[in-house]
């Protein structure tokens, strides 16, 4: 286990986050498939930015690998300001990314999507997530995983004048 100090030397990993919504004005959430049984974990998709990748780049990879929405079917409508960085909690640390990172700092994109229901499938090659939803914004910050919330209540704030 990792003391608090090797832990606060730890960088973060740059990552991508996205905020998918519909023409309702609904934002795509997901149900994490690692969670503890009996468990809630809903999240929007995000993912790591790959070397060399710009954060809209990313942010459509991601999108696409997560949820199989593809870049026609999305405009992209805003981008975060600033990154936002989380920290994992301590029962965490040292055993997500092999202990390479600290948490993660994140660009969050705000994008549009165009298509159909039937376009979206999260049973993917590498599946995350179990089952998928379409929530108000009001529902983001409650049905996250505690240790995120503040994340998303700055997402929300970053997107306030577009949402």
């Amino acid at each position: 286990m990792l003391t608090r100090e090797e832990i606060e030397k730890l960088p973060y990993r740059p990552n991508v986050g996205i905020m998918l919504r519909n023409a309702d004005g609904l934002i795509f959430t997901a149900q994490r498939k690692d969670r503890p049984a009996g468990t809630e974990a809903w999240q929007m998709p995000q993912g790591g930015i790959d070397e060399g990748e710009d954060v809209q780049t990313a942010a459509l990879r991601e999108l696409e690998e997560e949820t199989g929405v593809t870049p026609d079917l999305v405009t992209i409508e805003a981008e975060s300001a600033n990154w936002i960085d989380y920290d994992l909690p301590p029962e965490l640390q040292g055993k997500l990314w092999k202990g390479k990172w600290r948490g993660q700092t994140q660009k969050w994109v705000l994008m549009r999507f165009h298509g159909t229901d039937d376009q979206i499938n999260i049973f993917t090659d590498e599946p995350e997530f179990t089952e998928w939803r379409w929530s108000r914004v009001e529902d983001l910050v409650p049905g996250i995983v505690p240790f995120k919330r503040d994340v998303y209540r700055a997402v929300i704030a970053a997107f306030e004048g577009v949402l």
